[in-house]
């Protein structure tokens, strides 16, 4: 495949041209919006129930009075959905596009919001939370990809947030629970519906953007890809290293695309597929785990203990949630340069001093009931430091780094095991977490302390860093066959090397002026995905 500047190439087709108008900036602003939208509904759709279980004309209507299990199985199966529509998602959007993906996701979201609110039964919203589910799924498994594909390598990071919807979902809970003293269904029917919004959103408008250019490329539409990447990084030398990277990347997509079953089980030409794969869905469950289900699910239950009001309880919850806002703010200033790794063991370090801590001081609420004012507030500062920590660590790398670690024809499908161990761990931990509690109460904020301490040497062993490498890099650090980090990290160094000498060897012989073979340098270095694989 040429990597020649389409100025070779003839003009392109587009039916929707207004993207060209626009600034490699505005270009990239356009399509955060968009990116963000989808993740603001992502966010808004996990947090909607927090506000919907409460109502007594919802317990009502599907028949869960008092039955724990089914309340918790209505949460859990949207979960389930998800895992199933997040390798439809990436099957589909390999085959369509990363826009028409987008856009057939919100189609099925849609539709699952509008039978969840106009709920009959249980059978009924069983059914429209699954559907939602896939469609979550999906969204979820190609926005960020797509994201990841025209957002800068120095960027990527920044661009993976949803906090703000699952904090709008708690706040629009807290606001209809006012409507006819919280009787009436408005209470629950109106949040359910607004999950339509932003979906809306995406399916009529999210077509005037660009697909990605490095999707265009591998499906053959060259010209396509190189003016789209021109739109975004604007013209110049780092644009044709660029485009000459994704040149090479596709031209190594030969071969057909691996099933699930053939990726987890390692049996692929592909350099260690299924070792990548198991990453990426544990580092999603390990994030579940964390301790910030249990945070959502008991933390009413604290603030009950604590002697604080029905309204009180509601607009705390609300305001927990909000605060996770300020974490993904901070972690979009130094997830890049701080390192993906970096940052998840200090959230752990985190967060195993915060579980120990608020389980200590739920005990000490319970024994010391005429000190419930002051434990409670001490809890409730604890509970809001989580969420911080949280979202500036866990919450965010644990939906960056299955977006990086897998080859250009497999970002999405790889993507989706991220998104089936966040399903996995959220409905596991959904279900298991108010069983737990009811069992051990605060004590149970300890078992996450001690699971935090285990998620930081696992981190630090089997995961290599991907933050500031560009995405064709990334094949490099999966090369070796030991699957410890430092060998990843050798490997990447060795070739870097090799690669920058090699590099200014052609430039001292050729004719034309030399690129200078610093840290854009490296990134021709390892795009050869065939000469990755023979070394492997």
């Amino acid at each position: 495949m040429s990597s020649t500047p389409p100025a070779m190439f003839p003009p392109t087709e587009n039916k929707h041209r207004w993207w060209k108008t626009l600034s490699p900036r505005s270009l990239n602003v356009l399509i955060q919006i968009f990116s963000l939208t989808a993740i603001f509904f992502e966010g808004y759709d996990q947090g909607v129930m927090g506000g919907v279980n409460p109502s007594p004309d919802y317990i009502r209507t599907v028949g869960i009075e008092g039955d724990r299990t089914k309340e918790g199985g209505i949460v859990a199966v949207y979960y389930f959905g998800a895992l199933f529509g997040c390798f439809i998602g990436g099957m589909l959007a390999d085959k369509i596009g990363r826009i028409r993906g987008t856009i057939f996701a919100s189609l099925w979201i849609i539709l699952g919001g509008a039978l969840q609110a106009g709920a009959q039964n249980m059978n009924m919203m069983l059914c429209a939370r699954v559907i939602t589910g896939l469609g979550t799924g999906t969204l979820t498994s190609v926005v960020p990809v797509y994201v990841g594909e025209t957002a800068e390598a120095h960027s990527r990071g920044a661009t993976i947030s949803n906090y703000l919807g699952i904090a709008v979902s708690y706040w629009i809970g807290f606001g209809t629970s006012f409507h006819e003293n919280g009787e009436s269904s408005f209470r629950w029917r109106l949040p359910l519906a607004l999950q339509c919004v932003p979906a809306l959103i995406i399916a009529c408008f999210m077509h005037i953007c660009p697909d990605s250019p490095r999707w265009l490329a591998q499906v053959g539409r060259h010209e396509e890809a190189y003016e789209v990447l021109v739109h975004l990084r604007g013209p110049g030398p780092e644009t044709e290293e660029e485009w000459a990277d994704i040149c090479d990347a596709a031209a190594a997509v030969r071969e057909g695309t691996p099933n699930v079953f053939q990726i987890l089980g390692g049996f692929t030409n592909e350099v260690h597929l299924g070792r990548r794969a198991w990453l990426a869905v544990w580092l999603q469950v390990m994030a579940q785990w964390t301790g910030v289900v249990a945070i959502t699910v008991y933390s009413p239950t604290l603030y009950t203990v604590a002697g604080y009001t029905d309204v009180k309880q509601r607009w705390l919850s609300a305001l927990t949630n909000t605060v996770g806002i300020l974490g993904t703010i901070l972690c979009a200033q130094y997830v890049d340069v701080a390192g993906r790794k970096n940052v998840v063991m200090f959230g752990s370090a985190a967060l195993l001093t915060v579980n120990f801590i608020a389980g200590g001081l739920g005990i000490g609420l319970i024994e010391n009931p005429d000190q419930a004012s002051q434990y409670g507030a001490a809890t409730a500062s604890m509970l809001f430091i989580f969420t911080v920590a949280y979202a500036m660590t866990w919450g965010s790398v644990a939906f960056i780094v299955p977006t990086e670690i897998f080859p250009t024809k497999l970002r999405v499908q790889g993507n989706g095991f991220g998104i089936a161990g966040w399903a996995l761990g959220v409905g596991s931990a959904t279900l298991l977490v108010p069983i737990m509690f009811d069992s051990l109460g605060s004590k149970g904020f300890f078992i996450f302390g001690a699971l935090n301490v285990v998620w930081i040497p696992i981190v630090y062993v089997f995961y290599p860093e991907t933050a500031r490498r560009p995405l064709e890099s990334i094949n490099v650090l999966f090369s070796p066959s030991s699957p410890f980090s430092w060998d990843a990290e050798r490997e990447y160094r060795r070739q870097q090397t090799s690669h920058i000498g090699e590099k200014a060897r052609r430039d001292s012989t050729s004719s034309g002026p030399a690129l200078p073979a610093g840290a854009k340098g490296e990134k021709r270095f390892a795009v050869e995905e065939e000469h990755v694989e023979q070394h492997a």
